[in-house]
C-alpha cells in the first residue's frame, strides 16, 4: 500500500495539521505568520505523498508540542527521539543529529561539559526540551534551572549568572557570538536525534507507511537542500 492509502487515519480532518517547533530554530525559523526551514519543507512533501495539504501550527518550545500531542492537537511534528515522549509519540528513525553543549561566559574554569557537572553549579534549560531530559536523567551534581524556551534559559543564564545554559550547539553560538565575554564548549553532553513524530495511536501499519516514506525522502536530496537554504550546518542521518 502506498502512503495515500492511508490519508484517512493520518490526516482524518482531511489536511495533515503540523506542529512546528519555532523554539528550535535549526530546524524552523521565522515567526509564527511566516514559518520556514527544513521542517516545513518536509512536511509539504510529506503531505503531497499523502495527497493532502499541510497546515501548519507554531509552538515556540518543543513541551508545548508534546503537550498538544495528549490533546489530539497534531498529526506530524519534528521532535527529538526520547523515551520519555514514547508512551504518546512514535517516532521515525533520525533524519538529523544535532549537538547538545553549553553556553558559558568567557571567564568560567569549565572547559569541557563533564566540568558542569558539579556540586554549586546551575545550568539553564529550556523546559521539556530534549536536553532537559537528557540532563535530568544524567547530571548527578549540577542544579538545573528551568525557563519557558530555549530562548529564555539564555536570558536566565545571563540575568541570574548562571553557569550555564544548555542547548542547541548553533543558537548557542549565535547568542555567543552577538555577545562577547562569553564562548560555547567545543564538546558535547549529547548527541540530539531529531526524528519525524505522529501521534502512537495511529494504526501500525499507517506509521509503517509514513516512516517508510520518511527514509525514501532521506535517500534524495530533499534535506540536504532544505538545511543548506536555511543556513544550517547538520549531521544528517541516512
Amino acid at each position: 500500500m502506498s502512503l495515500a492509502d492511508h490519508r484517512s487515519t493520518l490526516a482524518p480532518q482531511g489536511f495533515l495539521r503540523v506542529a512546528i517547533n519555532l523554539g528550535n530554530p535549526v530546524l524552523a525559523q521565522g515567526d509564527a505568520g511566516a514559518p520556514r526551514g527544513p521542517s516545513l519543507e518536509l512536511a509539504t512533501a510529506l503531505a503531497q505523498r499523502l495527497g493532502v495539504q499541510a497546515r501548519f501550527t507554531c509552538h515556540h518550545a518543543a513541551a508545548s508540542v508534546v503537550a498538544a500531542a495528549s490533546e489530539n492537537g497534531w498529526d506530524l511534528a519534528f521532535l527529538a527521539i526520547d523515551p520519555a515522549r514514547a508512551d504518546r509519540i512514535a517516532f521515525s528513525a533520525p533524519y538529523v543529529e544535532i549537538e547538545g553543549t553549553y553556553l558559558v561566559r568567557e571567564d568560567s574554569p569549565a572547559r569541557h561539559v563533564a566540568d558542569l557537572d558539579r556540586d554549586g553549579l546551575r545550568i539553564a534549560v529550556g523546559r521539556g526540551a530534549a536536553y532537559d531530559l537528557f540532563l535530568s536523567r544524567e547530571l548527578h551534581h549540577a542544579t538545573i534551572e528551568r525557563a519557558d524556551t530555549s530562548a529564555a534559559a539564555i536570558a536566565l543564564f545571563d540575568q541570574q549568572r548562571l553557569d550555564a545554559a544548555a542547548g542547541v550547539r548553533q543558537p548557542l553560538a549565535a547568542w555567543a557570538q552577538m555577545h562577547p565575554g562569553h564562548r560555547v564548549l567545543a564538546d558535547r553532553f549529547t548527541a540530539i536525534q531529531q526524528a519525524v513524530a505522529a501521534p502512537a495511536s495511529r494504526p501500525d501499519d499507517a506509521l509503517r507507511a509514513l516512516f517508510d516514506t520518511v527514509e525514501a525522502i532521506k535517500a534524495g536530496p530533499l534535506l540536504g537542500e532544505a538545511f543548506a537554504r536555511a543556513g544550517q550546518a547538520v549531521t544528517l542521518v541516512r
